[in-house]
């Protein structure tokens, strides 16, 4: 049986390279290229994939809301989450999204075709980097902490500080105030317990909600 898959990654070398990766598997088959949160969503349902491996950093939307909408629209679909990140946190994130796998970038390639015939197969699978993290916190006691719970507005709020966009600019095309915009911002440096723009930017990057 062919193992359709999509692939939804924004950098375009990198997702020629995982299409030439996947191409040389007889037994999978690209039928989707996305380079956004939203296309993916869109090309998912008309595409029908077996797997979706899914950047956690798109733009418009992320890794996180895309796979809870993907599982939504098709909830036969298995996600292999993708990412320059191996952190519990985001790791966690995805599979309470509906990810069934997940797979650092730079263990993309042997790491990705195992990931997504596990999926496909009805399996989870965590590449050795991403396992190898989890059992040094466990070891630890799990003491690495759980997300800071942002609200979807301020989430969106601080994507678009992240990508360098003005508050006049973020009222405009969330439809408030400029005003309301301010109390966001305040609101979020308050709970992440950070200080400047440049702190948020990292956390954003961090967090999967922008791309590097």
């Amino acid at each position: 049986m062919t193992i359709r898959v999509l692939l939804a990654e924004d950098h375009r070398l990198v997702r020629e390279a995982l299409r030439d990766t996947l191409a040389r598997e007889p037994d999978l088959a690209v039928v989707g290229e996305a380079g956004d949160g939203r296309t993916a969503l869109e090309l998912a349902a008309r595409v029908a994939p077996d797997v979706v491996v899914l950047d956690i950093g798109l733009p418009d939307l992320n890794g996180i809301e895309v796979a809870a909408r993907l599982v939504a629209l098709r909830p036969a679909v298995r996600i292999v989450a993708l990412s320059a990140y191996k952190d519990k946190r985001f790791v966690t994130e995805m599979l309470r999204a509906g990810a069934s796998g997940y797979v650092t970038k730079s263990a993309a390639g042997t790491e990705l075709v195992r990931a997504i015939r596990a999926v496909a197969d009805g399996q989870g699978y965590l590449c050795p980097e991403v396992a190898g993290t989890l059992v040094a916190d466990v070891r630890r006691g799990g003491r690495g902490g759980e997300p800071v719970p942002l609200g979807r507005r301020e989430r969106e709020v601080l994507r678009m500080v992240a990508e360098g966009r003005r508050s006049a600019q973020i009222a405009e095309q969330l439809n408030i105030s400029v005003a309301t915009v301010e109390v966001h911002r305040r609101n979020i440096l308050r709970k992440l317990g950070l200080r400047t723009v440049a702190d948020l930017t990292r956390y954003a990057i961090r967090e999967g909600l922008v791309s590097p």
